[in-house]
């Protein structure tokens, strides 16, 4: 599947360069018959769109099940959905606040020369580059090949995104409960901010001058996928706005806070972007635990 999740054209400034024009605001919800549209700070996402085949009925195998309904997802669009719904404006390609992308789009050509010009002008323009590598190893053509790929981009990103079954994979093994592999081997100099996700038990934060864990929330989960994306998108919704955020323990922990709860309201549903969650249900699960 190629294109956007979003409607958008390009038009030439001044100055030479290409800026992104939304075609048209996307409308989130209704207030009393009337439909309020995307504002603030623009989240842009780089790498693929797919398609997952998720069965109809619980606990069996794609191969067993006897009906499934496709769900579209990707992890990078996911992330770009994910912040949609929660009342930020977000799309794949443009001048960002904040350029987040994955890993997948460094398998094969043309694809990997796209992205990594693309890193560079973000970088250049002044976006915070965030990174959340997705392993995906049937797609790579071996684990060496992955890990040499995924950790050849790891020093330009300054926010970082990772599970504990991907730090096991990146580091061949170590303990991803230990801070000293986490700091030795993951936390490069230019980086301000990585996080750790571990599924229901919330996430770790580390920056060059503190770290920290926030707790998850206990849900009733029914598919995990997507949840790590929406994760990032909940996070991400909030540094569009607030770029400074890694200095501020306090506002860290609150955007995290809010991150996990969007990371349970998507494990309740099945598939990636139809679990998505809106603001107000991460609200719901926020104010239910007080």
């Amino acid at each position: 599947m190629r294109g956007c999740c979003f409607p958008v054209t390009f038009d030439r400034s001044p100055r030479g360069s290409f800026r992104l024009v939304r075609t048209s605001s996307f409308e989130l919800s209704k207030r009393g018959g009337r439909r309020e549209s995307q504002k603030g700070p623009l989240v842009v996402c780089f790498g693929e769109m797919m398609m997952n085949l998720v069965p109809t009925v619980e606990g069996v195998s794609l191969a067993e099940a006897l009906a499934y309904k496709k769900s579209p997802a990707g992890a990078t669009a996911n992330v770009a959905v994910g912040i949609s719904r929660l009342g930020c404006s977000a799309a794949f390609i443009g001048k960002a606040s904040v350029f987040h992308y994955g890993s997948v789009s460094l398998i094969k050509e043309p694809c990997k020369s796209a992205h990594l010009a693309a890193m560079n002008v973000a970088k250049m323009s002044g976006s915070i580059l965030s990174y959340a590598p997705n392993i995906a190893l049937p797609l790579w053509p071996s684990p060496e090949a992955a890990r040499e790929s995924i950790m050849g981009i790891w020093n330009y990103a300054d926010i970082i995104k990772v599970s504990e079954e991907e730090i096991r994979f990146l580091t061949e093994g170590d303990d991803p409960y230990d801070d000293k592999v986490i700091m030795k081997k993951l936390y490069h100099c230019n980086l301000k901010l990585l996080l750790v996700t571990e599924g229901a038990q919330g996430c770790r934060f580390y920056t060059k001058d503190f770290k920290g864990k926030v707790s998850g929330f206990e849900v009733e989960a029914v598919d995990t996928t997507g949840a790590g994306d929406s994760f990032t998108s909940g996070f991400l919704s909030i540094v569009a706005a607030h770029k400074q955020i890694y200095k501020d323990e306090r506002r860290l922990r609150e955007a995290l806070d809010f991150a996990n709860a969007c990371g349970a309201v998507t494990v309740t549903g099945r598939g990636a972007i139809p679990s998505l969650p809106s603001k107000d249900a991460v609200l719901r699960i926020l104010f239910s635990y007080g």
